[in-house]
């Protein structure tokens, strides 16, 4: 067992809440969590470690509905009729078509 968080990752403190683990920084030395409600909150990574090392924090499966945590419904995650995302269409990048090298006075 890996007491070392790993970004993208789901975890269950004993008293049954899970969270994913949304960022680590290393000269901070803090992870940032958000809980399967949405909320946010920040360890210290000695405080992980050791939580993770009495058995505190365990490494869990995703949820199967995750969508909780980062407030994403059902229908925001389709694409929506005639909307120019449907599977079979190519999408066109923001900036597709522009010169890299062209001088900004002759685009106006």
């Amino acid at each position: 067992m890996s007491a070392r968080p790993e970004v993208g990752e789901w975890y269950q403190v004993r008293n049954g809440n899970t969270f994913e683990v949304v960022a680590v920084d290393a000269d901070d030395r803090t992870i940032e969590v958000q809980y399967f409600d949405g909320t946010v909150e920040e360890f210290d990574l000695e405080d992980w470690e050791a939580q993770r090392v009495s058995g505190d924090i365990e490494h869990v499966e995703a949820p199967e509905d995750w969508s909780g945590s980062v407030d994403v419904d059902g229908e925001d995650a389709a694409p929506t009729p005639n909307s120019g995302y449907e599977k079979d269409q190519q999408m066109a990048g923001g900036l597709d078509g522009l010169d890299m090298f062209e001088s900004p006075d002759t685009l106006l």
